[in-house]
C-alpha cells in the first residue's frame, strides 16, 4: 500500500483527525480520491497531497480564534 491513511496524514499535518475529517466534509481542503483496498474505500495520501493541504490550512478561518477577537475600543 503506497501512501498514508487519513489518520496518518492528520498526524503529519499536526491537526486532529476529527478536524481533518471536518475539513474534508466541508470541502475546504483538496483531498485524494477514494481507493478500494481490501474491500474498504480509503483515501491514500501522498506527500505531495499532504503538502497541498499544509499550504491550504492557514487560509481556513478557525471559529474559536475569529469569534472572540478583541475589539479596539476608544475610551
Amino acid at each position: 500500500m503506497d501512501g498514508y491513511s487519513t489518520r496518518e496524514a492528520a498526524k503529519k499535518l499536526g491537526v486532529a483527525f476529527s478536524s481533518l475529517t471536518k475539513y474534508i466534509s466541508l470541502k475546504q481542503i483538496p483531498v485524494p480520491p477514494l481507493t478500494r483496498v481490501g474491500g474498504v474505500r480509503v483515501r491514500l495520501w501522498t506527500d505531495k497531497e499532504i503538502q497541498k493541504v499544509r499550504l491550504a490550512l492557514p487560509k481556513i478561518a478557525n471559529g474559536r480564534k475569529t469569534r472572540y477577537k478583541k475589539q479596539n475600543r476608544k475610551r
